[in-house]
């Protein structure tokens, strides 16, 4: 049997239509397939490769720690240099934006997942405050555990009850959704733009409401940037976007380089309360794996030394104009190389989305959107990049 077959009879389906595409190499912005046909990664493995594939800076750190050691110990018990050196660069990012609490973010807890990193804190919020209920919004995707899973929206959840109990939701940027949140909240958990809802931002006005409003009522406030983070949207942290950071930040995704890794972060009078009562309140095996960390790491300086964002910026309005100019796209939404283009339905959106594999674009829509495409390409994209979007949109009416 082929790969393809070997991949429909072993490897567990989530769909009966998996695109069961194949690319042996990959570099760049581009994947490759078996006949070297180029195809330009225009979701960037969803928001994860933002350095491109294979980044040779990112591929060399990972060589050099092979060399070093893996897997010592479980998490948090060895002087494991990646992590350390991870820690300190992560939260050196943050060193100009202070919480609600006036508290610098110093605390960071390693994970192998976005969805792991959600855990994390939800345990954390309610360890720290004591209470139990948690908001979360409408149409927002935080994983597919149980604690996150019972975050989302009743259609990927409803399998899979009972979950976990206190859920609320508010309606991003309606401001008198904001009631449900009360003295009973342990924490409220937002993307500061939700992502499979189909890229909508949060508006300042509602996020700094939101904001008081956990201020006055003891509630904890976390961002959640596992798509947001590292350069997606034009800064490094969306946060940067509103002045101010969070109680907790969370991260995955991008801060790989295409390493699986995930972090939650916050202030240490915070993450503290995790040594006690039990000890050892939170733990994991592999999380901060020390080949994740270096690659990570790597990643993190790339971005910081190598990404231009205002051409960045400038790209990000060319794709706009671009898709505006199409004539089945209704809207372009979106900050930096997190953009949605409207269709008018799935039917449409899929059948141009199949054009775009045919002619070497890979792209995707949205799980809680599905007549928006996808758009979110390395940060390194170039001049023959956006070029060769243009012949594509140009082709496909």
């Amino acid at each position: 049997m082929d790969n393809r077959q070997l991949f429909l009879k072993n490897l567990a389906q989530t769909s009966d239509f998996p695109l069961a595409l194949e690319f042996p190499y990959a570099e760049g912005c581009y994947l490759y397939d078996k006949n070297q046909k180029p195809f330009l990664d225009l979701i960037s493995g969803i928001s994860v490769s933002n350095v491109g594939h294979r980044h040779p800076k990112v591929v060399k750190a990972i060589k050099d720690q092979v060399d070093q050691y893996l897997h010592q110990m479980v998490y948090g018990e060895y002087l494991q240099s990646p992590q350390i050196q991870l820690a300190k660069a992560l939260t050196d990012t943050l060193a100009g934006f202070k919480t609600l609490k006036r508290e610098l973010i110093d605390n960071v807890y390693f994970t192998n997942s976005g969805t792991e990193a959600v855990e994390g804190v939800l345990k954390l919020a309610k360890r720290y405050t004591g209470k139990t209920e948690i908001v979360a919004c409408t149409n927002a995707y935080h994983g597919s555990t149980h604690g996150a899973l019972s975050l989302g929206e009743e259609h990927f959840k409803n399998s899979f009850r009972p979950l976990l109990p206190g859920i609320r939701k508010i309606e991003r940027n309606n401001i008198e959704s904001l009631s449900v949140i009360t003295k009973d909240t342990a924490a409220v958990i937002i993307e500061p733009i939700g992502a499979e809802c189909g890229v909508i931002e949060t508006t300042k006005e509602f996020m700094n409401t939101l904001a008081e409003k956990c201020q006055k009522l003891g509630a904890l406030l976390i961002f959640d940037e596992i798509q947001t983070g590292f350069g997606r949207t034009g800064k490094f942290w969306a946060l940067e976007h509103y002045g101010f950071a969070p109680d907790i930040l969370l991260s995955a995704k991008g801060m790989g380089g295409g390493m699986p890794i995930g972090a939650f972060m916050a202030p240490n009078s915070i993450m503290s309360v995790l040594k006690e009562n039990p000890i050892l309140g939170h733990i994991t095996t592999f999380g901060g794996h020390p080949v994740s960390c270096a690659a990570s790491l790597a990643t993190l300086n790339v971005i910081l030394e190598e990404i231009d964002y205002q051409k960045m910026a400038g790209f990000s309005e060319r794709i706009k104009t671009l898709f505006l100019n199409h004539p089945l796209v209704s809207e372009v939404r979106g900050k930096g190389y997190m953009l949605a283009a409207q269709f008018e339905n799935f039917g449409i959106l899929k059948n141009t989305i199949d054009g775009f594999i045919e002619e070497g674009i890979i792209t995707d829509w949205f799980l809680y959107c599905d007549n928006a495409m996808r758009i979110s390409p390395p940060l390194i994209l170039e001049e023959n990049d956006i070029l060769t979007l243009e012949k594509v949109l140009q082709k496909i009416v």
